[in-house]
């Protein structure tokens, strides 16, 4: 882990995949799992420092973006910035639940590429779309499976539930060009298996991991 100073306000953390392996933390757990979230980045302000470094009145902002080996994490001290949450080092009212979810919020934006799209694609009727539940024996499938599968119509749902991760995939038929979904469910069983589980019962049971574009960003996370 790297540490640089960009100017009086703000502090760079480089933190790379090595990084989160000896933490024994990944980037599904940072993407899935508040507790994980919540941990692993109080960690990297203690080994920071940051109260050393800032005065302990002063309010932290942060902002992470991923990179190719791992993540860039942005602490600035100051008032809080556009979309960004305001931490006082001194404040004992910390929410941990708003920070965990400021974070995953950030590392999915920064990794998404066409959500503007897909969310107008969302709301198009049922007779539009074809839908069907895939599970996957390990998530290593899962990650074979984003490399093999580019999908510019169609939106991508990563569920956990009784411990199996499940792909919802949402095609709209009216916006498909070189493949039929017919064809594109053809490759993703290839890598993973047709369940009776359905997507209602993942909302109500399961646990949510990526929503939109599960493929693009687990491609993204897991080169």
């Amino acid at each position: 882990m790297e540490m640089e100073h960009i100017n009086e306000n703000t502090i760079r953390v480089l933190i790379e995949s090595a990084d989160l392996e000896e933490r024994g933390v990944t980037f599904l757990d940072l993407l899935g799992n508040h507790k994980q979230i919540e941990n692993f980045f109080y960690s990297i302000l203690e080994e920071v420092d940051v109260d050393e470094q800032f005065h302990e009145s002063d309010a932290i902002t942060f902002q992470v973006l991923p990179n190719g080996n791992g993540l860039e994490l942005f602490i600035s001290k100051g008032g809080p910035l556009n979309d960004q949450l305001d931490f006082s080092s001194a404040s004992e009212d910390l929410n941990s639940d708003e920070f965990s979810q400021y974070i995953k919020k950030q590392m999915i934006q920064n990794a998404e590429k066409s959500d503007n799209k897909t969310d107008e694609y969302v709301s198009h009727t049922e007779d539009e779309t074809k839908e069907i539940v895939l599970k996957f024996n390990e998530f290593e499938d899962m990650i074979e499976l984003s490399k093999m599968m580019h999908l510019d119509n169609a939106v991508t749902n990563l569920f956990l539930y009784k411990d199996i991760y499940y792909l919802n995939l949402i095609f709209f038929i009216d916006e498909l060009t070189e493949r039929s979904a017919d064809e594109e469910i053809a490759l993703a069983l290839e890598f993973a298996d047709k369940t009776p589980v359905t997507q209602g019962i993942l909302e109500e049971h399961g646990k949510l991991i990526m929503e939109k574009n599960a493929l693009e960003l687990t491609r993204h996370y897991f080169k």
